[in-house]
């Protein structure tokens, strides 16, 4: 109950990143608690001094003894003052303190100044009496001493060393105490400082990176804990001794092994699986190949993303994914410089911290939808880092010293390449991923996606059967897509129907003697009744769980999944003059496309509708234009029987699904041969599908998207497929059996493209020559 009365000179801290505060005050005496008043909001008790009253209460004390300790204690103070480092300001001041203040204040002093424990300093807290204090004082300077002398002999002797402060603390006051605890944690702070330092030592960074480390520690050791920049440095210090400088996994380069994982992991994809193979070969043959930086151009579902997982497990490496979809801040790649409040470093260091080592695969997904903003340009900030010639070097702004990343091998997905800047495209190897064919579908559902649907669900191949028919309608009758996506979905509703059948089957087993009476079932249970009454008690019929396994057929598709969304109606809407069927391109795949084309009274019109773009909107003007040209060679009138294919006549071209923009030269073919059937009145052959940019004299111009296009019209089950003459060359990439469905013929002219068009063909009708009479 003995404390010490002080004054409050000094209040320093802050909140953050957690309340500390540091109190500086001057002691005045000592006190005993005689009675608590009251304790809330803060204790308030009557007190009576204790000490600084030796003058009026021990007026015939004993001098003499008291005078020896006094001395004797001086003595040892002076002597351990003298073995340290006078050079040091606060060690000259505390020899000039010795001389000059009373020797009844000197052990206060001392004992907040040497080691001691907060045990013993409570001791001499205690200790009211001078002579009692003086006593106790002595042996903790002793000890003081001897301890310096031991110390002294062990360390090696050095010019500048000799009387170096060791094993002194900073000077407190006697009424500033700390508990045990503080203590503790500001050595476990100063060990994890040192194991710190240890580590930044014998990590394998750069000798940049070691040089900007050593320096860091240096500030923080001379950082008190309670300035917010004493975090930072330390989270940035962590940060760099994470991060794997020299760190990396071994290739797997054994390239028969990789073919059979690749083939196994994905169907089709050759394009990809080849690529991959080619770098490991070179690999093997040049250890410190850079790695590449590819870019996988696809719709949405064809396995651009899982591709890429297939790759890192092929190479043996480690595999992070850093979604760049809606990034609209460049800092996102390159980091915040540390001077903002809450910096972090970037993805790319971020994800190579994850991993912990130098050479993953790094996918970067949707690279083409990256936004811009007014805190940059992500896309300009990615430069960098896809650069061969830039990126073994790369400077995160939260780091701020460069980093190698030529080891990593960079993946990135898009799924079209007009919204990436020419800049990063032109740092990027394209690999275009088309869609898959039926044929690929119905092989990628049996071997990968059916066994997945089936696990998920906790099905059986024993319960449940999906034949090859049923996939097919599945593909053509319910969807109508590049990708997969769709079909997997198809494939878990129904599997959870499938489910729901099995359940409801193991609940009759399990409780037989409950009659059901057996309602409308699919026809792809099997039902039996038991129709024989042998007693009273048979008075219903017990339904039996179905037979196993389930087959999924044309009737069971029907009642899980609805009628179906898709039907073949190319044949019912070519019924009359003035539609045919073109071929688009969209970032989802291909699509077939229909050209409706009327014609009424009015002024010579010509209106558009569907939602076109400029590009479009000029290829009808084009088509036009050359028809009423060439009117009199094909004998195309209106409805009057001018040539003048506008005359008194308006034409209204429309484009179905009206929600969806389009645009694009592609078109142009298609304009023309709706325009001629609609003036001919004859039909466009209802298996034709056509594709190609033209000219204003007639000729047709390739066009891009051929290999999604054919798919989709194949799709479609379309037949013939005309295409511009120069596309020929893109019919190598299209699988053989897709080639072999279909009829392609290739187009220079306008002229070929009617002729193809129409049965028959759309031959030129020769001039009959009329006498102009001249009467």
């Amino acid at each position: 109950r003995i404390g010490t009365a002080a004054l409050a000179v000094q209040v320093v801290g802050s909140n953050w990143p957690k309340p500390h505060y540091t109190l500086l005050v001057t002691g005045l005496c000592r006190f005993q608690i005689l009675q608590l008043l009251k304790e809330k909001p803060y204790p308030v008790a009557e007190v009576e001094q204790l000490d600084r009253l030796e003058q009026f209460t021990n007026q015939h004390k004993s001098e003499e003894e008291l005078g020896e300790l006094s001395e004797q204690f001086y003595k040892y103070a002076v002597q351990l003052v003298e073995m340290l480092d006078m050079s040091v300001p606060a060690v000259a001041k505390l020899r000039r303190l010795l001389d000059n203040l009373p020797r009844e204040a000197l052990p206060d002093i001392l004992t907040s100044i040497i080691r001691t424990s907060n045990q013993e300093k409570l001791q001499i807290l205690d200790a009211v009496r001078l002579e009692e204090r003086f006593k106790m004082t002595i042996p903790l300077l002793v000890r003081q001493i001897e301890g310096l002398k031991l110390l002294q002999k062990t360390r090696k002797p050095k010019q500048d060393d000799d009387k170096r402060v060791v094993a002194i603390r900073p000077n407190r006051r006697i009424s500033h105490i700390p508990s045990t605890t503080e203590d503790e944690e500001e050595e476990d702070d100063h060990d994890d400082v040192v194991m710190l330092e240890k580590k930044i030592r014998t990590s394998s960074m750069s000798e940049q990176a070691l040089k900007v480390c050593l320096k860091e520690i240096k500030r923080l050791k001379k950082m008190p804990q309670s300035m917010p920049e004493y975090a930072l440095t330390r989270n940035y210090l962590e940060l760099m001794v994470e991060l794997p400088w020299n760190k990396s996994t071994k290739d797997r380069l054994e390239i028969r092994a990789a073919r059979i994982l690749l083939d196994n992991d994905h169907y089709a994809m050759e394009k990809l699986k080849k690529r991959v193979l080619e770098y490991l070969a070179v690999r093997q043959l040049k250890n410190n190949l850079k790695g590449p930086i590819l870019c996988f151009v696809g719709p949405p579902g064809v396995g651009k993303t899982s591709v890429g997982r297939s790759i890192a497990k092929t190479l043996g490496r480690e595999f992070h994914r850093i979604a760049l979809g809606g990034v609209c801040d460049q800092s996102d790649i390159r980091g915040h410089r540390r001077t903002y409040v809450g910096s972090m470093p970037g993805r790319i260091i971020n994800g190579l911290k994850t991993v912990g080592v130098n050479n993953p695969v790094f996918l970067l997904d949707e690279v083409d939808k990256l936004g811009k903003s007014l805190q940059g340009d992500p896309a300009a900030a990615l430069l960098e880092v896809l650069d061969p010639e830039q990126n073994h070097s790369f400077t995160d702004h939260y780091l701020n010293v460069a980093f190698d990343l030529s080891q990593v091998l960079f993946i990135a997905t898009a799924n079209t390449t007009a919204t990436i800047p020419p800049a990063l495209l032109d740092r990027m190897e394209i690999i275009q991923v088309p869609g898959y064919t039926q044929e690929e579908k119905i092989e990628i559902a049996h071997r990968h996606l059916i066994p997945k649907q089936l696990e998920q669900h906790g099905l059986t191949p024993q319960q449940i059967q999906i034949p090859q028919v049923t996939t097919l309608d599945i593909i053509t009758r319910y969807t109508r897509e590049a990708g997969v996506r769709s079909l997997d979905r198809k494939l878990g509703a129904i599997c959870r129907a499938v489910a729901v059948k099995v359940v409801e089957g193991q609940h009759k087993e399990t409780k037989p003697d409950r009659a059901e009476v057996g309602e409308g079932e699919d026809c792809k249970e099997h039902v039996t009744e038991d129709t024989k009454t042998e007693s009273i008690s048979d008075t219903a019929d017990l339904a039996l769980p179905p037979e196993m396994p389930i087959l999924i057929d044309f009737h069971a598709l029907k009642d899980i999944l609805g009628p179906p969304m898709y039907e073949m109606e190319v044949s019912e809407r070519l019924s009359q003059p003035g539609v045919a069927i073109g071929l688009a391109w969209t970032p989802l795949g291909g699509e077939i496309m229909f050209v409706e084309a009327s014609r009424m009274d009015g002024e010579g019109q010509l209106t558009l509708t569907g939602q076109l773009g400029d590009v479009m909107k000029e290829s009808a003007h084009l088509a036009i234009s050359w028809l009423r040209s060439n009117a009199k060679r094909y004998q195309l009138t209106n409805a009057s029987g001018s040539f003048d294919l506008l005359d008194n006549t308006d034409i209204h071209l429309h484009f179905p699904a009206g929600a969806v923009t389009k645009d694009g030269p592609s078109a142009g073919v298609t304009i023309v041969t709706c325009l001629a059937s609609l003036f001919s009145g004859r039909l466009v052959c209802s298996d034709v599908a056509m594709t190609g940019e033209i000219t204003l004299r007639g000729l047709v111009l390739p066009v891009g998207g051929i290999k999604d296009k054919v798919l989709a019209a194949h799709r479609a089950g379309l037949k013939r497929i005309i295409i511009p003459r120069r596309n020929e060359k893109d019919l190598e990439e299209i699988a053989v059996n897709v080639r072999q469905d279909l009829t392609f013929v290739m187009a220079s002219c306008l002229d070929e493209v009617l002729n193809a068009a129409f049965d028959g063909g759309f031959a030129v009708k020769p001039r009959v020559e009329r006498l102009n009479s001249k009467l």
